[in-house]
């Protein structure tokens, strides 16, 4: 049997760099309500020096943020919104239908699920529909309590709360010193990119962000990366329906003055210098393991051996997949060499 074969062009996936104030703003609030992780965010220091600067209606906002995780909120609805600052954030949203308002702010879970997603957003008056969707995220650390918290609230509540919360950090962020040299080497992270080889997305990510490694998922066809400074170090990663959405810290090159240590050959440090964290890493060099095999083996509970695993992830040393730890051999060998670089020795 013959086959006559006439190719169509390739569809290949979106790619860009996108970068605003509001996406550091939003990205500030999320860092900055992470009760868990915050202790291992390069700015926490400065967050609790300062805090005494920020007005109690904001800290009351950032308390209810915590509670309910509506931060997750915020980056659904900045990532639909594309907002360049924060007076058009509120302007875009006053103007978003109640139910694509739902759609926008529901996670994404699989192709199985997205009627019922769908259904939670349209027939929103319904919380019974928000209790049944919110069972589909019972393994995820907050998704489902973040489902449930939004039939707590009326749609103008939520919006409030992001606008109020929104422009009293801004208010408050953008009177810190380094507020201005943050925007001017965010925007020029993304002017460099303006141009990507879209030909190649999954080599332009990796290079770009400085080693994600993307793999492609069905029904994405949009990819955003989002440098940021608030939310160091961290490697943020979420996904709409069609959409994935990387958040990747900024260069530090762009952000200290010379003779400055950078942060990151501080937080390496900080994380070696202690004696569990060291044994840890030392195990961990012999083979990965899962928290419950480190709590046996070293006879300390999950709860301190976690905090002690997040510094040294903070610190790039080691890496976590699925629950099991592995060291990070690469980041191991490259930080004495930073050291070395920042002293100015020459071998």
């Amino acid at each position: 049997m013959k086959h006559l074969y006439s190719p169509y062009p390739a569809e290949s996936i979106s790619l860009q760099v996108e970068s605003s104030p509001v996406w550091e703003v939003i990205l500030g609030i999320a860092g900055y309500t992470h009760g868990q992780l915050r202790h291992t965010f390069d700015l926490d220091e400065k967050w609790i020096s300062e805090q005494d600067s920020m007005p109690s209606s904001l800290l009351k906002h950032l308390k209810v943020i915590e509670e309910t995780n509506f931060w997750y909120g915020l980056i659904m609805l900045q990532d639909k919104l594309s907002a360049l600052s924060v007076q058009d954030f509120s302007n875009q949203l006053s103007e978003i239908p109640i139910p694509c308002f739902y759609d926008v702010l529901l996670p994404y879970k699989d192709r199985n699920t997205e009627p019922i997603r769908k259904a939670t957003a349209t027939e929103h008056h319904r919380g019974e529909l928000f209790e049944k969707y919110a069972t589909y995220f019972e393994d995820h650390d907050y998704l489902g309590g973040y489902v449930r918290n939004l039939s707590h609230y009326s749609p103008q509540e939520i919006c409030d709360l992001f606008n109020n919360t929104l422009v009293e950090w801004y208010r408050w962020v953008s009177r810190q010193e380094e507020w201005e040299k943050w925007t001017h080497a965010l925007a020029f992270e993304q002017k460099q990119y303006k141009s990507l080889d879209i030909t190649n997305p999954i080599e332009e990510i990796e290079r770009i962000t400085g080693g994600i490694k993307y793999l492609p998922e069905p029904s994405v066809w949009n990819v955003k990366l989002i440098p940021h400074v608030s939310y160091r170090p961290w490697i943020l990663e979420k996904r709409t329906p069609d959409t994935k959405l990387f958040f990747y810290p900024l260069k530090e090159e762009y952000l200290i003055e010379p003779g400055v240590p950078s942060n990151e050959l501080i937080r390496g440090h900080k994380a070696l210098g202690d004696e569990l964290r060291l044994k840890l890493l030392y195990q961990l060099l012999k083979g990965p393991l899962s928290l419950q095999e480190l709590s046996v083996q070293f006879n300390t509970s999950k709860t301190t051996l976690h905090h002690q695993l997040s510094i040294l992830k903070a610190a790039k040393f080691i890496r976590v997949d699925k629950g099991i730890y592995s060291a990070n051999l690469t980041q191991i060998n490259a930080f004495s060499g930073r050291l070395t670089q920042y002293l100015g020795v020459h071998k």
